[in-house]
């Protein structure tokens, strides 16, 4: 997708492009619903932890989102037939050395709001943001980056989901009791039906640039399996959640939601209306993360109780 000819050159609007914010919730969400989860068990939180690392998370995105627009163009693989949403410096937009510059500003942003969490929580709170951090640059960085390979969807898993809910929890709790893992899993698996759903969207493009993605390795109807089981296997693991709230069924009014998008999915081959099906798995996310904390906080202040 080419970019609105009417964006200036070095314009709030290019510099949208390049922070992608409507991505944001990606990140958000996971440190919300595992504070809620700390909420239903402890029944109270840290508020100064919560916003740092709420910041924290979205800036991982930020650098993220800006290391891909610049690799894109540095390796050469924006060739105009991509049918995603378009990138600020292979469009001459931005330059590389602006977006370096704001890449390195939000690394060092990232560290300075992170540092008092490292002072409060402790050494382990400082190796997650640093593998983050790693992680968010070698997405499309190093020799062999991580989108050229079929192993970006369990990437995004770990660390939007293993890393950010279990961290999250660490954070406040200084512990991870194994009620996280489920809860951990249901949304690093949202978060990568977001990624499936992108590259499904740009699987001819991007079979013809060298990457070979998770939809190019199991094919259209792999991909399709993967992408129904990665929405709807959350649903599944709060059942482990509920024999000790039953307020953690609340989710499950995305369910309904999960379904139609699952429908639009299938319905649409691979190509430009594939976009809609991404902004409905970000909306999908948000909605059970949105639910989710909702949960929390009513099995936080309620009769029902962890104990």
């Amino acid at each position: 997708m080419l970019p609105d000819k009417t964006i200036t050159p070095g314009s709030f609007a290019a510099w949208k492009i390049a922070f992608r914010p409507h991505t944001l919730w990606i990140a958000a969400v996971p440190v919300a619903v595992g504070a809620a989860l700390v909420f239903a068990l402890q029944h109270t939180l840290h508020w100064p932890s919560l916003v740092l690392a709420l910041l924290c998370a979205v800036m991982i995105q930020v650098i993220t989102n800006l290391q891909n627009d610049v690799g894109y163009h540095a390796r050469g693989v924006e060739t105009g037939a991509r049918i995603g949403f378009p990138r600020a410096t292979p469009y001459g937009l931005l330059t590389p050395r602006q977006v370096h510059v704001a890449l390195l500003a939000s690394v060092g942003v990232a560290v300075l709001l992170g540092l008092p969490l490292v002072i409060w929580h402790g050494w382990p709170i400082l190796a997650l943001g640093v593998a983050s951090i790693i992680a968010a640059m070698l997405y499309m960085a190093g020799f062999r980056p991580i989108a050229f390979t079929p192993w970006g969807e369990v990437v995004v898993f770990i660390f939007f989901g293993l890393v950010a809910v279990n961290g999250t929890v660490y954070l406040f709790t200084h512990s991870l009791p194994w009620r996280a893992w489920p809860v951990a899993c249901a949304v690093g698996l949202l978060a990568a039906a977001v990624l499936l759903v992108n590259n499904y969207r740009d699987i001819e493009h991007d079979r013809n640039t060298g990457r070979r993605t998770l939809p190019i390795t199991l094919g259209i109807s792999g991909t399709r399996v993967c992408y129904a089981a990665m929405i709807f296997l959350p649903f599944i693991l709060l059942g482990t959640l509920t024999i000790y709230s039953p307020w953690f069924l609340l989710p499950m009014l995305a369910l309904p939601f999960a379904w139609r998008t699952w429908q639009a999915f299938n319905a649409t081959p691979s190509g430009l209306a594939v976009n809609k099906v991404m902004l409905r798995t970000v909306e999908l996310e948000a909605l059970y993360g949105g639910l989710f904390v909702i949960a929390g906080i009513l099995a936080g202040i309620n009769l029902y109780s962890f104990d």
